[in-house]
């Protein structure tokens, strides 16, 4: 797919162009060769992308060597290394030859290393460096046009995506949508996006963040926010941008690249849901999307992820409340052929396993999410008469085990998780008394007693109650 380059990229590249350099002079001062300055000359003057085609593909190993070397050939980067406006120029005729003539890009790699000469580039102390800048552009250019995915390219994917990982994590958007662009035109193909999956800390954490800010959460625990519905994104107003002041481009390409990973659902969606609550943010950022562009790649998205990963995903998704939002979607006049194949398949999706599901189900699925919300079984006394004893049956124990891992955690933005747990656990203690010693090894009786301490009122007053019910069953059966 095409995106038209970033304006900042874009730019620079159209001063480079327009710039004089003095090229006899730096003949005579040995910085490139005749021979050099005659293939550059050559399609400098060719100003109709055919016409360079025709100049390049007439001398395909010269214009290799050129730029690579070879062959006792010296490339042109390695003779003007010292002159940072010739390095500059050549890297952005490089990018242009390469977008215009398919067949260089293929002769690149009849070299056993043809990244020898642009790597060393990438090295710079700043993310604005223009050097190293045009150099991501070369490279990302080259691997995607020839599609190559050999052992050369292997080993220089975590070089560039480490490179345009910086970008991704500047403050300056125009930065950051060069990295997100050059990401989506490198995840080709399943070698880059599970290389991209092993560095997910640089380059998957920067796209999460900037959804985040998209979605008006911003610092703490974003996990937290979102359970509780405490986000402030809103679209505010003007065209071209959301919550956080995330472009309306950006976000796109930013939710185009997260849609290229999901082709690896099968390997990574587990792990992804663990480790960014994925299904829970992109239901929200659904939610609040606000085009049919947007809403079809946040769509195709948690199709892959759902139904790759049926019995791990779609609990969450539940307690996402997707399956609501999905009906509120459809009652919309949306006009894309793709966004509503991809709509109707989620629905069915989601209606065939909600279908056979239960209260205990959901409740189950909703502790085996790490966070707890209010939802109705917690408050239900008829839930907890039915269902006490098969939750402390389930799975040898697994449930307390899980609750007592949530109330490890200290939820300094979600003290309501904390309450919840308590509410539980006095509720199990309540129509199971006799299976106290169980909770009590889980840590659970501990944690209760501790949390009598906390500064949050309805914290305390839970597990005061789970207490109370604890010593009245003890001193009953005493």
């Amino acid at each position: 797919m095409s995106l038209d380059p970033p304006t900042y990229l874009a730019s620079l590249q159209s001063n480079i162009r327009q710039r004089p350099i003095p090229w006899d002079g730096a003949v005579r001062a040995g910085t490139l060769t005749e021979t050099q300055l005659g293939m550059v000359r050559a399609v400098d003057k060719a100003k109709k992308p055919e016409q360079r085609q025709e100049i390049v593909e007439a001398s395909l190993s010269g214009y290799t060597a050129l730029f690579v070397g070879g062959d006792g050939q010296t490339s042109i980067f390695e003779s003007a290394a010292k002159h940072p406006n010739v390095v500059q120029y050549i890297l952005v005729l490089l990018s242009d030859l390469l977008e215009s003539v398919p067949s260089l890009s293929k002769a690149f790699f009849n070299n056993k290393d043809p990244y020898k000469q642009l790597l060393p580039l990438l090295l710079s102390t700043t993310t604005e460096d223009p050097i190293a800048l045009l150099t991501a552009h070369a490279l990302t250019t080259l691997m995607s046009s020839a599609r190559d995915e050999s052992a050369a390219t292997t080993r220089a994917l975590p070089v560039i995506f480490t490179y345009l990982s910086g970008l991704a994590k500047s403050t300056d958007a125009g930065l950051q949508d060069i990295a997100v662009q050059e990401y989506s035109a490198l995840l080709f193909g399943k070698i880059a996006r599970e290389q991209f999956w092993q560095q997910a800390s640089e380059t998957m954490g920067p796209l999460i963040d900037i959804l985040h800010a998209a979605a008006g959460i911003n610092g703490g625990n974003s996990s937290a926010s979102l359970w509780s519905g405490n986000s402030s994104s809103r679209n505010n107003g003007f065209e071209g941008s959301l919550g956080g002041g995330v472009g309306l481009q950006l976000l796109y390409h930013v939710l185009l690249v997260m849609w290229q990973m999901s082709f690896e659902a099968e390997e990574i969606g587990d792990d992804l849901n663990e480790a960014y609550d994925i299904i829970l943010l992109y239901t929200h950022l659904l939610r609040l999307s606000p085009k049919e562009k947007t809403s079809r790649l946040i769509l195709s998205t948690l199709y892959n992820l759902l139904e790759k990963n049926q019995r791990t995903l779609l609990p969450t998704a539940v307690l996402a409340r997707l399956p609501s939002l999905l009906e509120n979607l459809n009652s919309r006049h949306l006009t894309d052929a793709d966004l509503l194949e991809d709509l109707e398949n989620l629905k069915e999706l989601l209606e065939e396993y909600t279908k056979t599901k239960t209260t205990f189900d959901e409740y189950v699925a909703e502790v085996n999410s790490g966070h707890l919300r209010w939802s109705p079984p917690h408050r239900s006394e008829v839930f907890w008469a039915e269902n006490a004893r098969k939750i402390l049956e389930y799975q040898n124990g697994e449930i307390p085990r899980q609750l007592a891992a949530i109330m490890e955690k200290p939820w300094d933005n979600d003290k309501q998780v904390l309450a919840i747990a308590c509410n539980d656990i006095g509720c199990l203690v309540k129509e199971v008394p006799e299976k106290r010693s169980q909770l009590e090894k889980a840590g659970l009786k501990l944690k209760v007693m501790e949390l009598m301490q906390s500064e949050d009122e309805n914290v305390r007053w839970e597990s005061l109650r789970a207490l109370g019910g604890w010593l009245k069953y003890s001193f009953e059966s005493q």
